[in-house]
């Protein structure tokens, strides 16, 4: 009976486990892109967040408030496209008197470059849901290669019948500071010599809705 009773755990256990590396899959298994078509961003739905290093070991996190922009989505993953327009000047990192350093010369000088802009024409699949786009990104008026990993999260299922499609995606990057011409106090934020790598990290969470797809 000892016995039976042990077994009957072990069973339980790998049942359990069982039903868990199938949720698992289910989560990453690969559905397509939403309905070919060009998605406006909702600015509204839309989140852009940073992380950038703080004195080595620390980090600070801010957001750009105002986004804009579009996802091109179309049968052939090379022909998908992404344009995005920030206002630099809506940065917030939760203290003012650094936002306002941010917004001067030393490092998106917004007087002179309002916006930042990232475009890239592609779209490669990585593994599951996430797509490699090779786009560029353009700080200060300077362009850099930057490559974005996009996650489709799929379409509101809520959508009334008639209504655009709603479409929901992730973006990542990660860059460094010192290619947009923002080197002030880098020796202190990177270390001497400064680490090589990214030293700032890109998120943005997106909602956009597509005028020429109708549910």
């Amino acid at each position: 009976m000892i016995f039976q009773r042990t077994r009957s755990a072990a069973e339980k256990s790998v049942l359990l486990l069982a039903i868990g590396a199938l949720f698992a899959a289910q989560d990453h298994a690969a559905q397509p892109l939403p309905p070919a078509g060009v998605y406006k961003i909702d600015p509204d739905h839309t989140f852009t967040y940073f992380g950038a290093w703080h004195h080595v070991v620390g980090l600070v996190r801010g957001r750009f408030d105002k986004a804009t922009g579009t996802f091109t989505v179309a049968a052939d993953p090379a022909a998908c496209a992404v344009d995005v327009t920030i206002d630099a000047s809506s940065i917030s990192t939760q203290n003012t008197e650094r936002d306002d350093d941010l917004r001067g010369p030393d490092f998106f000088d917004v007087k002179k470059f309002p916006v930042m802009t990232y475009r890239g024409r592609g779209i490669h699949r990585v593994d599951g849901n996430s797509w490699r786009l090779d786009g560029e990104l353009t700080i200060r008026g300077i362009t850099k290669p930057v490559p974005l990993t996009l996650t489709f999260k799929g379409v509101f299922p809520d959508t009334k019948p008639g209504k655009p499609v709603r479409a929901a995606f992730h973006a990542s990057a990660a860059t460094k500071r010192g290619d947009f011409g923002m080197t002030r106090d880098n020796l202190a934020e990177l270390g001497v010599p400064p680490a090589p790598g990214a030293d700032v990290k890109i998120e943005i969470d997106i909602e956009a809705d597509s005028e020429s797809v109708k549910k």
